[in-house]
């Protein structure tokens, strides 16, 4: 697994509004939504609280891989790829509490455990 380069993890820091996360249904089907309540755990997984998911949550529970698309203030956009990951309890989905707004439901952790970052076309992991 590779972790968030600085210069990711700079910009996510940093990020300009809402981040894009893609699944993959069990059929092929992909599935994009925008996402705001996110975080990270560690250096090497991106974390998006499950508040309403429908198609998503799905698409999780069956594993596979997915993506997610975010872009600085500076107008840069950034892509990691890996694993995604489904937490209903545990390390992941505590630290996510702590972040997630208590209005929402924070019903799981969907963790994208990194194992590439682009900018661009450039892969910096």
């Amino acid at each position: 697994m590779a972790s968030l380069p600085a210069s990711a993890r700079e910009a996510w820091d940093d990020r300009d509004g809402p981040a894009i996360l893609a699944t993959v249904g069990p059929d092929g089907t992909p599935n994009i939504i925008y996402v705001t309540c996110v975080g990270t755990f560690g250096d090497d997984r991106l974390v998006v609280a499950d508040n309403y998911f429908g198609k998503t949550r799905r698409n999780l529970l069956a594993g596979g891989k997915g993506a997610m698309l975010f872009r600085s203030k500076a107008g840069k956009a950034y892509q990691a790829k890996g694993t995604l990951e489904y937490h209903t309890d545990g390390e992941v989905f505590q630290s996510m509490k702590t972040w997630n707004p208590t209005k929402h439901p924070g019903h799981a952790a969907a963790a994208l455990r990194i194992e590439a970052v682009y900018s661009g076309a450039e892969k910096l992991c």
